[in-house]
């Protein structure tokens, strides 16, 4: 059976990845190492590839649940939670990095963190991160969840599970199952309504961040924090 031992030593994805560091992968070529073995006739670069060619590229892939990757030619359901496994592992790694007190001030690092959390998800999902004094993660929560077009966000909600975590100021964000990461008019008046209300009990609303596609959009960096 083909697999990577088999590879020419200089083509073979480990060692470049031992040299060079993970960065220097290709898509491909990670894919292939989490595969590990392909199948009789078929090299598992070659299954990794067509992966990629026919069901990708790479999020959309491993943003399938199990069940449905199992299916496609050269899985089989054990490859297929290797591949699901890996995407999870990613992102309890970046919540156990923000949970052991890494600050959040930085937008980049806030808009990172809702992409994985939020990216890919079939409907509108709301969430909210809680934030100490120090803006170090207290919690995170997935607070409403709605139709493909929109959610319900009760600003009053928000407050109460900011109180019941004894935040001080609090990150907001949801995704655009459309794509579109661009704000409305609605999510802008969403934000309005929540940093009034958020007010109201003490804490501080620090941003509103909206998921799609592409990079992110933050609120605050656009200046639209308490503006309609």
């Amino acid at each position: 059976m083909p697999n990577v031992s088999d590879w020419p030593k200089d083509e073979r994805p480990r060692e470049s990845l031992i040299a060079n560091g993970p960065a220097a992968l290709s898509d491909t070529q990670l894919v292939a190492l989490l595969l590990m073995t392909g199948q009789k006739g078929r090299h598992v670069m070659d299954i990794a590839r067509e992966l990629l060619e026919h069901h990708g590229p790479l999020r959309k892939l491993l943003d399938m649940p199990a069940k449905d990757l199992s299916k496609l030619p050269g899985l089989g359901m054990a490859k297929a939670c290797m591949l699901v496994a890996s995407l999870e592992l990613a992102r309890r790694h970046l919540s156990a990095k923000l949970a052991k007190g890494e600050l959040l001030s930085d937008p980049l690092a806030a808009r990172q963190y809702f992409k994985q959390r939020l990216r890919g998800r079939p409907v509108e999902v709301f969430a909210a991160l809680f934030l100490d004094n120090r803006h170090r993660m207290l919690a995170f929560e997935e607070l409403f969840s709605g139709t493909i077009d929109a959610s319900g966000v009760y600003p009053r909600e928000v407050a109460r599970h900011a109180l019941l975590h004894n935040a001080a100021a609090v990150i907001v964000g949801h995704n655009h199952p459309s794509g579109h990461a661009e704000p409305s008019a609605a999510d802008r008046h969403v934000t309005v309504e929540l940093q009034a209300a958020l007010q109201l009990v003490g804490v501080r609303l620090l941003d509103h961040i909206v998921v799609g596609e592409g990079e992110p959009v933050s609120m605050a960096e656009r200046g639209w924090l308490g503006r309609v």
